[in-house]
């Protein structure tokens, strides 16, 4: 047989394949941007790096970020976001597949971006977080303002110059980022961050919240557009004023912030008036109060003047009171002599009337009043008893009558259950009779068939029942042991017995040798 024929290509390893499979794709394949949906994406690994992959309706390619990398992505990653990713193709030596290493994310066109966005602001405003019911009134002018934006911009310079323009206040900045991937987070803590502080503190709590970032695109405002920053807006208990891009610039934050600015500096504006403003309107308020205060006092004065010319003299006034008090005196002079005298002749009869009804005369009838009421209740009293006794005698006899009554029914009655229970008695004796006669036929049968079935009668055949030391009976040979104390029951007794030697089963008699044919076999 021919031995095969070896090829003149030389031998290479696993190792070294894969190997010049990787130069070889990274070769062909430098810096490469792939559009696709995010497949499989569950967040960051422990270790910081993050792993899904990218597909179309046709295929798919997995997807690497390191961690260094996807710190610095603007895009915030979801599962079924469309994105162009740009980055490197290579080979994974350890799997034999290739895969994408991506160093930068973007969104696959604003058209996705505005999808989303509209897909996610239905959904908050389905929950009520957008409804003009849960909008608060900003102050007027506010003491302290909170304000929510990047130290480092344009932004908080325009805000601070414009308020110092127009009503300088107490400012405190909360430090954010406005851009990237954590910029969401920052926002949305600095919100409950500033609603956390407390009346009294250190820090002041603000009367009013400015959140500003400048313009930018679609993708450099959605950090303003993300759930977490919606929510903390709508949780917030301080006005919050959204001032985020241009003027055509719309966010989630805008619909449910309490008062919408176009701008930062539209919010600085929005938030305190103009103080020269107010102090001119403050004067000119000041002058027509002091206007009207001189033209009231004028009123005044005339009508007190036209009130004092119609006013009655204090002679005219008191004339009539005098001439009345005067009459009065004169009366009461006279009714004061009538009076006395009446009570005179009045003190005169009772005088008389109580000495007709003097205690001595008063003690004498009330003594004869009682002598006539002892001997009327004497006499009423021998009537009562008499009645009385007659009443007694009267139910005394009745007593005796219903007694008689009553015991003659008793003994009518008890005649009557005597009656019952000798005819119940003279039934009894024979039905007795017949239950004890039955119950003995009963026991004399259970008695012969104890005879017949017991085993005393197999005892008197000859046979002896063993039993062990607890009396219970032993039915195998193999169940005694040797020098075991048995008790062996007789006919006309017991007695004990030991086991002296083992006990072996009792071999089976020999079968009786058939006869030929089948037939009795001989008797000899």
């Amino acid at each position: 047989m021919a031995e095969p024929a070896h090829p003149n290509n030389p031998e290479v390893t696993v190792s070294e394949l894969s190997a010049a499979l990787k130069r070889t794709v990274e070769d062909r394949f430098g810096l490469v941007r792939v559009r696709g949906e995010i497949s499989n994406y569950r967040g960051p690994h422990s270790s910081g790096h993050c792993y899904f992959s990218l597909k179309d309706q046709n295929a798919r390619i997995d997807a690497v970020i390191w961690k260094g990398a996807f710190n610095r992505l603007r895009a915030r990653l979801e599962e079924g976001l469309e994105v162009i990713a740009t980055g490197k193709i290579t080979t994974f030596p350890g799997k034999s597949s290739y895969q994408i290493v991506i160093e930068s994310v973007e969104p696959a066109g604003v058209g996705a971006l505005m999808a989303l966005l509209e897909e996610r602001r239905r959904k908050l405003a389905a929950e009520g977080l957008f409804d003009a019911a849960r909008k608060q009134l900003t102050p007027f002018l506010p003491a302290v303002i909170g304000v929510v934006t990047s130290p480092t911009g344009a932004v908080i310079r325009d805000i601070l110059h414009r308020i110092s323009d127009r009503f300088p206040r107490h400012v405190v900045v909360w430090p954010v980022r406005v851009q990237g991937e954590t910029a969401a987070q920052e926002v949305a803590a600095a919100i409950a961050g500033f609603n956390a502080i407390g009346h009294g503190g250190p820090l002041p709590r603000p009367d009013v919240l400015i959140v500003a970032r400048g313009g930018g695109s679609l993708e450099d405002l959605w950090a303003f557009n993300e759930e977490i920053v919606v929510r903390a807006a709508a949780q917030s208990m301080i006005p919050l004023i959204s001032a985020i891009g241009h003027e055509t610039d719309t966010t989630l934050l805008d619909h449910v912030a309490d008062l919408r600015a176009p701008t930062p500096t539209g919010a600085a504006e929005k938030v305190v008036p103009v103080r020269f403003d107010l102090l001119n309107q403050h004067g000119e308020l000041s002058r027509r109060h002091h206007h009207q205060h001189l033209r009231w006092m004028e009123r005044r004065w005339s009508d007190l003047r036209a009130l004092a010319r119609v006013l009655p003299t204090p002679d005219a006034l008191l004339g009539p009171r005098r001439q009345f008090v005067d009459g009065a005196g004169s009366d009461l002079r006279k009714d004061m002599r009538s009076l006395l005298g009446e009570r005179r002749r009045n003190l005169h009869g009772a005088a008389a009337l109580l000495a007709r009804h003097s205690p001595q005369a008063e003690l004498a009838r009330a003594q004869a009043r009682l002598q006539t009421a002892r001997r009327t209740l004497a006499r009423d009293t021998q009537a009562n008893m008499a009645g009385r006794r007659d009443a007694l005698t009267a139910l005394d006899r009745r007593l005796a009558i219903a007694f008689a009554n009553r015991m003659d029914k008793g003994r009518l009655q008890i005649a009557n259950r005597r009656a019952v229970v000798g005819s119940m008695q003279a039934r009894l004796a024979p039905a007795l009779a017949r239950l004890v006669a039955h119950r003995r036929e009963a026991l004399q049968q259970r008695a012969r068939m104890l005879a017949s079935l017991g085993y005393t009668n197999v005892l008197a055949r000859g046979f002896a029942l063993v039993r062990d030391e607890d009396g219970h009976p032993v039915r195998a040979a193999a169940a005694l042991q040797a020098r075991q104390h048995v008790r062996l029951e007789f006919a006309d007794g017991e007695t004990g017995a030991t086991i002296d030697g083992e006990t072996a089963p009792r071999a089976k008699p020999a079968p009786r040798p058939k006869t030929p044919g089948g037939g009795q076999g001989s008797l000899f």
